[in-house]
């Protein structure tokens, strides 16, 4: 599990809090042929995660009962969406759970500001979020739960600087954006923006800013919403802060930036938080690191970095952490990569599969069965099948959808 505030209820009067995996027990004890009932009364503030009870009912027989069991996953994604920079709409899919097929939605684009960069969709999937660079601002939509439509917020967009990422952070409570340079520049250019989300529409509100390297490219959060990390393309580092679990605020680490390769564009954190990858895209290589478990300090593994295609663009990290995935916008293609017990990342086998032109991204559903990169010159997104014991890549038949014009990003909803 991940995260605190799950809750177990037996017999809808006994509470037990869950802080931890492992067995658990109740406090009030059961008679030989007394009756039980375990549910979920209240699940973890992380939200990407959903706590489900399995044989939670019987009666109690001579011995302790051991069969209850309580699994917290990611659902399921059933909806998706592109980014699409050159047309200045959002593509909107359906997703099969079980072929990972993409199908657009009856009404197959929203528009968006001028120059979308990709999508984040909260934890809860009832919220959906656009940077639009050149806008300036950043569009805020609401999920429709049961067909997964996006409709334009009551107050559609907030300003920003130059927005080219957003993330929502795993609780749902708070949102960051990476401002990148400008020309001319603007005094909010190369910073973060904290926001809180309010719960029940959405709506973003702007909480402040704190300073990044030149030309932030992308912002992540950890699984557990405690550290940001940014990629600073033109300083060539990572920006690292720690955010406050109250208020949302980012401070930098005191230890405040790391040194990656040339031009970084992305970061990310493998499921348990324990280790992080950045995409060093004019130096075909990605760096990995190591992340303290109290401070969140970034330190250069043994082996600090894995050479790739000509430009790594973006990693992404399947759900079970053994995997990791980096789209090659100059090879027009992916890589794939198992990562061992210590973080370090190894080429598959099969170490590449092709994809449309320019995969400047590239997504793995929550699942971790699916994989899909966004084509900026196709205007498709690729889609293959994840083999879950060897981490190979398989194309989907078709083996591309349609998106639109300068295809960027893909996110998912539940």
């Amino acid at each position: 599990m991940l995260g605190t505030g799950l809750v177990l209820q037996d017999n809808a009067a006994d509470d037990l809090v869950v802080a931890s995996n492992g067995s658990f027990t109740f406090t009030t004890p059961l008679a030989t042929g007394a009756s039980y009932t375990v549910t979920v009364k209240s699940q973890s503030r992380i939200l990407t995660r959903v706590c489900t009870v399995s044989s939670g009912s019987g009666t109690v027989a001579a011995a302790a009962v051991v069969d209850v069991v309580v699994t917290c996953a990611a659902p399921a994604a059933r909806f998706a969406y592109v980014a699409n920079s050159g047309d200045n709409t959002v593509s909107t899919y359906t997703l099969d759970a079980t072929s990972g097929a993409l199908s657009p939605m009856v009404v197959p684009t929203v528009a968006t500001g001028s120059f979308p960069h990709p999508v984040a969709v909260d934890p809860t999937g009832r919220f959906a979020y656009v940077p639009n660079a050149d806008s300036g601002t950043v569009t805020g939509y609401t999920i429709d739960v049961t067909t997964g439509a996006l409709t334009p917020m009551a107050v559609p967009s907030v300003p920003t600087s130059r927005p080219y990422s957003i993330t929502v952070d795993p609780t749902g409570r708070f949102a960051y954006v990476a401002n990148a340079d400008n020309d001319p520049p603007k005094a909010d250019n190369n910073t973060v923006s904290a926001f809180t989300v309010e719960a029940k529409t959405g709506a973003l509100s702007l909480i402040g800013t704190v300073a990044a390297g030149t030309n932030p490219q992308s912002v992540t959060v950890d699984p557990l919403g405690r550290f940001a990390y940014v990629a600073n393309y033109t300083s060539g580092n990572v920006s690292a802060y720690t955010i406050d679990a109250a208020t949302g605020a980012l401070s930098p680490m005191g230890v405040p930036t790391v040194t990656t390769g040339v031009n970084p564009t992305n970061v990310a954190v493998d499921p348990t938080g324990r280790f992080a990858y950045v995409a060093n895209s004019s130096d075909h290589n990605v760096s990995a690191f190591t992340i303290d478990q109290t401070t969140g300090a970034l330190s250069p593994m043994a082996l600090p970095t894995v050479m790739t295609g000509t430009r790594p663009y973006q990693v992404a990290i399947d759900a079970t952490g053994r995997f990791a995935y980096v789209s090659d916008a100059g090879a027009n293609s992916v890589l794939a990569f198992a990562i061992d017990a210590a973080g370090a990342l190894s080429p598959l086998a099969v170490p590449t599969v092709v994809t449309g032109g320019a995969p400047y991204s590239i997504g793995v559903d929550p699942t971790g069965k699916f994989v899909y990169a966004p084509s900026i010159d196709a205007g498709t997104v690729s889609a293959f099948t994840i083999d879950g014991t060897s981490g190979a890549l398989s194309p989907m038949v078709p083996p591309a959808v349609a998106a639109g014009g300068g295809a960027l990003g893909i996110a998912f909803s539940r």
